[in-house]
């Protein structure tokens, strides 16, 4: 692949950026809270597991320990 010179380059690269779409700013808004919005449930789904993964584990140690 040849090497263009580098004012072939920046033209390029401009030419490039020119085809670029921004996100209006309520497109911007919008895909931000979506964002918080699943993190928060991730969040508390993990939470969730994470409670039921120890309790189940505290059950089985505790059964051990009773044994003793």
């Amino acid at each position: 692949m040849a090497r263009p010179n580098p004012l072939q380059f920046i033209q390029q690269v401009r030419s490039e950026a020119a085809k670029v779409v921004w996100p209006t700013r309520r497109e911007t808004i919008v895909t931000t809270i979506m964002v918080f919005v699943m993190a928060s449930v991730a969040a508390v789904f993990f939470f969730l597991v994470d409670m039921a993964i120890g309790f189940g584990i505290d059950q089985i140690l505790h059964i051990g320990a009773t044994n003793l």
